[in-house]
């Protein structure tokens, strides 16, 4: 999941920024049906067609087919993500279900634990006849580890949450930014629309009055 960070700040440039070409030694290797999302969205910014208007403004027409292909990309990457964050509560619900049985068992073995206290010296221990600070030590052994491996599983407990809650968050900047990054292509491709029909409609008016 650490490709969220790169895609997201990707697609924040793309959003906010003109589409200005850059040097890039590893032009060859761009493609817009494999690689990273990034290298993806470098590829349809390269090979667009760019033009300046009246006024100098520079703009990029990109092919409607690539921003489906973009689409469909950007779509199956949240799809991925997704399936992470259903795979990580399966995996929350797992670990809560063991810290709860570690937590009934620690009780369970304390409460033995506190019991014994209360006996004679000298107990029988799986048939074999132990003192009473011999019995404690062991019992006191085994809520050691049962309390260290529930430590342990809270701890993860705790850290799979977090990475969730990171995961959804990251889901949920990625579609913010997508829906954006659409909007803004919408209303540049209709802005160009416009334009070149005012510039057809123009030349007709000349061809007219000539």
């Amino acid at each position: 999941m650490h490709y969220f960070k790169p895609l997201t700040l990707l697609l924040f440039l793309i959003s906010f920024t003109t589409f200005a070409q850059n040097p890039d030694n590893n032009e060859d290797k761009l493609s817009l049906n494999s690689g990273p999302i990034e290298n993806q969205f470098e590829y349809a910014i390269k090979n667009s067609n760019g033009w300046r208007d009246e006024r100098g403004q520079e703009y990029r027409v990109i092919k409607t087919f690539w921003l489906t292909e973009l689409k469909a990309h950007v779509l199956d990457s949240i799809q991925a993500i997704k399936k992470d964050i259903i795979e990580s509560q399966i995996t929350l619900k797992a670990q809560a279900q063991e810290i709860s049985d570690l937590k009934t068992s620690l009780s369970n073995t304390q409460s033995t634990l506190d019991k014994t206290k209360n006996e004679k010296d000298n107990m029988s221990l799986l048939g074999a006849e132990t003192s009473k600070s011999g019995y404690s030590g062991i019992m006191w052994s085994i809520v050691g580890v049962l309390f260290a491996l529930l430590l342990f599983f809270i701890y993860k407990f705790k850290n799979s949450n977090a990475v969730t809650k990171d995961a959804k968050r990251a889901l949920s900047e990625l579609e913010d930014e997508f829906e954006e990054h659409r909007k803004t292509a919408v209303e540049r491709e209709q802005k160009v629309r416009r334009q070149l029909q005012d510039e057809i409609n123009k030349q007709k008016t000349i061809k007219t009055k000539k």
